[in-house]
């Protein structure tokens, strides 16, 4: 048992680990090899999600305690485990490409290779042994080229993600007076389509707003649209509603195939209900489409003529022209029967209507 200890020793000295008594465990300089008891080097964890991609980092964090890190502590154009202690590990939920190079998804022992112009940044099939001492090329996955730059001090070894985008992000080591950006991209449609057509398989996949949440993600994206519209049409088929066929109608839009959108679009202005109209008729109006709002307000009514939000659309269409008595009495009556927690909102448009300021602008 001495003689492990000696080599585990042996080992941590020749790596950098106890180049000073400030990194060592115990006062006489060993390490801890068989009890789990604080290190020096503190264990550390880090993650970032891209899109639905979760990258997660975890690595012991080494401090530079008055050494002189690169080219010394850390030799240059030597594997070194990227931190301290164990492996360091990097664990991507799905594919992924790293500096344009494609990884699968996966945990693998980041290693790398510095120098002083650039770095050398491996991902090692093996992610569970002892810093670099055992690492083997032909264990690799990926190696990639990244290029250091002089940055900000930090005392102790971090790992960041910087740049953070809808589809990517950079994953930074920083220490001593250096940062080391690893670009990581993500096909995050794929992985979200992917995911979805997983979730259809499960409740999502029973409802109808499972179907045109599916739909409507495609749609916003551009993607998938011949899909979506099938989804869309099953979403119509586990319950007939104003929204999925709404959502069929711009799918066939995006497609343009305008007479079906048209054609698709009364069909759900037929099942609005009058908050439904409204609603969409007011999306029209911020939208810039007066014209088209101000054709659909009155209809409201016609859905129920006692509801609330009918009174505040023909009170839009009175102040548009520019009867604000009567715009006031209508709004007054939206007031009465609106639900208390609206009410807040609608007291001063009619302020605003009693000072004959027109409320849809």
């Amino acid at each position: 048992m001495r003689r492990a200890c000696v080599c585990v020793l042996g080992l941590a000295i020749g790596c950098g680990v106890l180049a000073s008594n400030a990194a060592a465990q115990f006062k006489n300089g060993g390490q801890p090899t068989e009890l789990n008891i604080p290190r020096v080097s503190q264990r550390g964890t880090v993650s970032q999600r891209i899109g639905l991609t979760d990258v997660t980092i975890v690595y012991h964090r080494p401090e530079v305690g008055g050494r002189e890190i690169w080219g010394k502590t850390v030799p240059y154009g030597k594997v070194w485990r990227s931190g301290a202690n164990e492996n360091t590990t990097i664990t991507f939920s799905d594919d992924v490409t790293v500096e344009g190079k494609p990884l699968p998804a996966g945990t693998y022992g980041l290693h790398t290779i510095p120098d002083k112009d650039q770095w050398t940044i491996i991902f090692s099939k093996n992610s569970t042994s002892w810093g670099s001492f055992s690492y083997d090329e032909k264990e690799d996955a990926l190696r990639v080229i990244a290029k250091p730059r002089a940055a900000e001090s930090f005392e102790v070894l971090t790992y960041v993600f910087d740049d953070v985008k809808p589809d990517s992000a950079v994953a930074t080591l920083r220490w001593e007076k250096l940062a080391v950006p690893i670009h990581i991209s993500v096909d995050v449609k794929a992985v979200v389509l992917r995911s979805i057509k997983n979730e259809l398989r499960n409740v999502g996949g029973f409802t109808w707003a499972g179907y045109d949440e599916a739909a409507n993600w495609c749609l916003d994206n551009n993607y998938n649209l011949e899909e979506a519209l099938k989804w869309e049409d099953t979403s119509i088929q586990n319950e007939d509603r104003f929204e999925n066929w709404e959502t069929k109608s711009r799918i066939y839009d995006a497609m343009s195939r305008k007479d079906e959108a048209a054609k698709t679009l009364a069909t759900a202005l037929d099942k609005a209900t009058a908050i439904q109209l409204y609603v969409y008729a007011r999306g029209l109006q911020r939208q810039g489409n007066t014209k088209r709002a101000f054709e659909l307000f009155p209809q409201v009514s016609k859905k129920d003529a006692n509801h609330w939000v009918s009174h505040l659309a023909l009170a839009r269409v009175d102040s548009n022209s520019g009867d604000f008595t009567t715009a006031a009495k209508e709004m007054t009556m939206a007031i009465n029967g609106a639900p208390d927690a609206t009410k807040p909102f609608l007291q001063p448009l009619l302020k605003r209507l009693e000072a004959k300021d027109d409320i849809n602008k």
